[in-house]
């Protein structure tokens, strides 16, 4: 028999984040997240998302033991964009069995009915800089810093418990050309000329937060405002993530554009792959886990993988050659940095523009994965 019990408070959260852990111990694929960090998501007091989404956790036990886990969100302003009500459900991971996968999947639903809601859709995180789609090809693959890895039959028990496809990603790898390919470098230069842009690299942490941070994610809610599940980001958001993110990440790896009046074009915010060091952490930045993260993020040679983790154009310059602009300063600092590899994050197979920058790099599509809903009976 199959117990589901409510899951709250952080020690709680805590073996919550620990589940996949320990379900995917041994395999060689799975990344670990790093379980203060994850637990720091779900916290209200902690992630501002949480003041307009409804969040809950279950997990499932048998015999005492755990064997599933789930998060169910309702995230109010996407519904009201959208004008659905709609119940998400992500961080599910169970072992291969229908009826912990179904009862994890029934108390998600019957909280969203609770609230009203009438469909389930999943995996989804709260917000669109969470957690997305469930990978349904590419399971010899590692996935990149940030996205996640499940085991091939979670598709047969999405779909057993009468769930259908919805949005689909793919996601690709390319090698790390020997010099910028002379058709960005043409493009670039022309793009330039034309429309007054510079593109350029700010390394001062302080300046690059208080001057482009605010700039930078505001661009993203004018780009991104047409993506699936997509809700611009608040201010209170914009503040936990510039705080959050842009003191990390290795700023000689982003580029910003600008036209000859400031005003932010266009970036691309480039990391090292942190895959394999979180793999050596283990879920624990203490006592050495964070040595490996560090020597991923910031050593030449740390890693020979670049993930493009976000990239963003001004809806009025997008298909105008602006891409190049960024590629032509990435390439030869991905160059100088020793790596070899280039990962894209998960784009959406309808998004061809995006898709159709790559076609210079040689990429090989590797991954996929997709949500999957159904009305709430």
């Amino acid at each position: 028999m199959i117990e589901i019990r409510r899951i709250e408070g952080r020690k709680s959260l805590s073996r919550f984040v620990q589940f996949a852990i320990d379900l995917y111990r041994g395999n060689e694929y799975y990344v670990p997240p790093i379980i203060s960090m994850e637990v720091d998501t779900f916290d209200a007091a902690k992630n501002p998302a949480l003041k307009f989404c409804d969040a809950v956790f279950f997990m499932a036990y048998r015999d005492g033991r755990p064997v599933g886990r789930i998060a169910g969100f309702i995230n109010r302003r996407a519904n009201e964009k959208y004008r659905t009500h709609i119940c998400r459900f992500c961080w599910a991971d169970f072992i291969d069995d229908m009826e912990v996968s179904r009862a994890l999947l029934d108390a998600v639903s019957a909280w969203g009915k609770s609230l009203a809601m009438n469909q389930i859709v999943g995996p989804l995180g709260p917000t669109d800089i969470d957690n997305e789609g469930c990978l349904v090809e590419g399971f010899d693959q590692l996935p990149t810093t940030a996205n996640c890895y499940n085991a091939p039959y979670y598709r047969a028990h999405y779909e057993a418990y009468g769930l259908v496809q919805d949005a689909t990603w793919f996601e690709y790898r390319m090698e790390v050309p020997d010099a910028v390919p002379e058709r960005h470098l043409r493009m670039a230069e022309m793009v330039k000329r034309r429309y007054g842009l510079r593109v350029f690299a700010d390394t001062d942490a302080k300046h690059i937060a208080r001057h482009w941070g605010h700039k930078l994610f505001h661009l993203m809610n004018e780009a991104y405002a047409q993506i699936y599940g997509f809700t611009e980001l608040t201010e209170e958001q914009i503040d936990y993530y510039v705080n959050l993110y842009l003191p990390q990440v290795p700023l000689r790896l982003v580029r910003l554009v600008a036209d000859e009046n400031d005003n932010l074009i266009a970036f691309g915010i480039s990391i090292p792959s942190l895959s394999r060091a979180q793999q050596k952490a283990n879920g624990h930045l203490f006592p050495f886990g964070w040595i490996h993260m560090l020597n991923a993020m910031y050593r030449r040679g740390g890693t020979d993988t670049v993930d493009l983790l976000l990239m963003a154009v001004r809806p009025d310059y997008q298909g105008k050659g602006v891409n190049a602009l960024l590629f032509a300063e990435l390439i030869p600092e991905f160059i100088r940095w020793g790596f070899k590899h280039v990962e894209t994050n998960a784009e959406l197979t309808t998004n061809k523009q995006v898709q159709n920058q790559w076609t210079e790099f040689n990429p090989l599509h590797h991954k996929t994965r997709c949500t999957f809903k159904g009305m709430i009976p």
